[in-house]
């Protein structure tokens, strides 16, 4: 087996903290007499794509390529899109970004041992389900509108204030709360127009905000979806019908809760095809992208993705109050 380690260096704020991570991985082949790693900077946005190609189109024929995400879910999205299209691939997170939302998926608590290099070298990997959104695959979430703005307005003060998240990484869930307060207030958002067809059924209207979703958590600390599992072959969808600012605020943060507010639909499905006469604004991921159209669908075990030795999606339960 290859092992392909790919670093954001932007979810580091001492940079000292890659070389004893390069380190530790180092040491932990020479122990264990593993065959060759290689070590991977991700400079920009989608760099790490063409990396991980090249590193993938060397490897030996028939040898599995191990690729791990060293840090946020946006390193995640580029290492998942760089290998959909080689089968003899295996991907792994390694968090270290301001949200890690995808690995909450095998359960709460377990960002440390994800991060332990013998662990996660060591560990399993299980088939797990994709969204194909467009030209683009994601492992967790899809947002269109109003949830989508509130990532948009994430990003920019993410860029400008990126090491106070990073130095006080409490601070990233509220923040995004104040963003979503935000948007709410935005009328042309709020009651943007769509034509929606959902497994061949129209639910074309006006709608503030459109959640699909693979797995179970995103926001950072939020789990929406608590019942939603990455391997199931459906995608979980929610409608937020428009409303007023304040109702759709209060909908949204029970749904985010983990709750199922009214004035929604809320389905399980394959595919969904949306357009409108005006802007898709578009969150895949935490990565943003604005269309006027767009289909998404789920690919069944489309990926090998590496977890902890023994370690499955978990099955949470709705508690009473509509917490997992």
């Amino acid at each position: 087996m290859k092992h392909v380690f790919v670093f954001n260096p932007k979810s580091f704020v001492d940079k000292g903290a890659i070389d004893f991570i390069i380190d530790s991985i180092g040491q932990h082949f020479r122990k264990q007499e593993l065959p060759h790693f290689s070590i991977q900077i991700s400079h920009f946005s989608r760099d790490a794509i063409s990396c991980v190609r090249r590193e993938v189109k060397n490897a030996e024929e028939g040898e599995t390529v191990r690729v791990y995400a060293i840090g946020g879910d946006g390193i995640l999205f580029d290492c998942l899109n760089a290998i959909m299209d080689f089968p003899n691939t295996q991907l792994a997170s390694i968090p270290y970004g301001n949200s890690n939302d995808f690995i909450r998926s095998f359960g709460e608590g377990l960002k440390e041992q994800f991060k332990d290099i013998s662990k996660i070298t060591e560990g399993d990997a299980i088939p797990t389900d994709v969204i194909v959104a467009g030209f683009n695959y994601a492992l967790n979430s899809c947002t269109i509108g109003l949830e989508a703005a509130t990532v948009v307005k994430t990003n920019i003060a993410t860029h400008r204030y990126g090491n106070v998240f990073r130095r006080f990484p409490f601070l990233y869930a509220p923040f995004t709360t104040l963003c979503g307060i935000d948007g709410v207030f935005d009328s042309d958002l709020l009651n943007q127009e769509y034509e929606i067809t959902i497994d061949g059924v129209d639910f074309s209207g006006h709608y503030a905000s459109i959640n699909i979703a693979n797995g179970p958590c995103y926001g950072g600390n939020k789990t929406p979806f608590p019942t939603a599992r990455p391997d199931d072959g459906f995608l979980n969808v929610v409608l937020f019908k428009s409303m007023g600012a304040i109702r759709t605020r209060l909908r949204i943060n029970d749904f985010l809760s983990g709750k199922t507010p009214g004035g929604c639909k809320i389905l399980r499905a394959q595919k969904i095809e949306v357009q409108s006469k005006a802007a898709l604004q578009i969150q895949l991921d935490g990565e943003v992208f604005f269309d006027t159209s767009l289909t998404i669908q789920v690919k069944p075990a489309a990926v090998q993705i590496v977890t902890l030795k023994g370690l499955t999606y978990d099955r949470r339960v709705v508690k009473k109050g509509g917490k997992a």
